[in-house]
């Protein structure tokens, strides 16, 4: 099987020339974005708005490079992610995009609209067949990302508490996700109501096909009826008080292998390019509400039109290069009775695990991890 090309661009440029998102452009151009017909068509450019406190996300200039050189190409591009499972700031459309207007991103600055994938509670999802999938015959994904005719992955590679990294997959997947989506993908368990949070307003039971809710009108709260709920988390994007919660209790591989699976349903079937830049590479994911000091320096910018050989790419990178000092990987490395797991990740965040994404995505037909590694200056 022939190489998978992915194409690597260094942080380094010269004073008083072309900045970054200029050397972005470069990079994608030479990638072949332009093999894509954008002609007219709807293209979804999905990333991480990062949420409030955390500043390590990909700052909007990286975006608005995207945009541009998709609206060069006579296509219609906006820029798209998913609400979360979990209360924060970007739970609903509303705090998602306050969001996001607070940490830079607006249509001004980056050149396009902005629009929230799953609609204004998360609820607004597209049920899509995962062929060859063993984990999941039908991943919900938010309606806009999959309304899109180009779809546009635009990464933060960095790392990850759970899944080892955040890549191309990840940002993919899991992003892509509705809020019932990431409810999948993190748990095999059913809901949960914190009492104190209920309000006994019963949006959630109108949400509910399976009569897997009960009120009790002595108490004027919400219950789980275990026996009936299937566990499908419709109902957490109707409660507007974080009443309804999920323990994260899959294991990382499963975690891994459904959000490859996810990946799959996303793609497959039409044009799609991923882009992914090592750089600011947190140990914890961007929806964490802060963000640690970078564990590895800033490595370049990749892209391909293969997600997997692309995160690939991006883990040899930084297998490759040297911990920062000052960082957790680096303070982890020098504690006494250190069990040294021979890859930054383990490193980093010993309970994590991530070969099992990548190979479940070979696996599946996602992509190939054989690439051939072509610089652009």
């Amino acid at each position: 099987m022939e190489k998978v090309q992915v194409y690597f661009t260094d942080f380094r440029t010269v004073a008083f020339g072309d900045g970054l998102p200029a050397k972005l452009k470069k990079l994608i151009k030479q990638a072949g974005i332009g093999q894509i017909d954008m002609e007219g068509k709807f293209a979804a450019i999905k990333l991480h708005f990062g949420e409030l406190g955390n500043i390590s996300y990909l700052r909007p200039n990286y975006a608005k490079a995207v945009a541009d050189v998709v609206k060069e190409l006579g296509g219609k591009p906006f820029l798209t992610d998913c609400n979360t499972m979990y209360p924060g700031k970007r739970k609903n459309a509303l705090e998602h995009l306050e969001c996001a207007w607070e940490n830079g991103f607006t249509p001004l600055t980056v050149g396009c609209p902005i629009l929230i994938g799953d609609g204004l509670k998360g609820t607004d999802d597209v049920a899509v067949p995962v062929v060859g999938g063993e984990y999941v015959k039908e991943a919900k994904i938010g309606r806009a990302v999959m309304d899109a005719d180009v779809f546009i992955s635009l990464t933060h590679f960095k790392g990850h508490e759970m899944t080892g990294f955040g890549g191309a997959i990840k940002n993919i997947g899991m992003g892509s996700g509705s809020r019932a989506g990431k409810t999948e993908q993190h748990s095999s368990g059913k809901p949960y109501i914190k009492e104190d949070l209920c309000r006994g307003c019963n949006k959630c039971h109108k949400e509910c096909a399976n009569s897997g809710l009960l009120f009790d009108t002595s108490s004027k709260k919400m219950t789980v009826n275990p026996e009936n709920c299937v566990g499908c988390a419709r109902c957490l994007g109707s409660c507007n008080f974080d009443a309804i919660r999920f323990n994260l209790d899959n294991a990382n591989e499963l975690l891994n292998c459904r959000m490859a699976e996810y990946t799959k349903a996303v793609v497959d079937g039409r044009p799609c390019f991923h882009i992914s830049l090592v750089v600011d590479v947190s140990p914890n994911c961007d929806c964490h509400g802060e963000n640690d000091a970078p564990i590895l320096p800033n490595l370049g910018m990749f892209a391909s039109f293969d997600p997997l050989a692309l995160d690939q790419a991006c883990v040899d990178a930084c297998l490759k290069s040297e911990p920062l000092p000052g960082s957790q990987l680096s303070d982890n490395i020098t504690k006494p009775g250190f069990v040294d797991r021979h890859n930054h990740f383990n490193n980093s965040s010993p309970e994590s695990e991530w070969r099992t994404c990548l190979e479940h995505a070979e696996k599946i037909g996602l992509g190939t991890r054989d690439y051939e590694l072509i610089v652009v200056k």
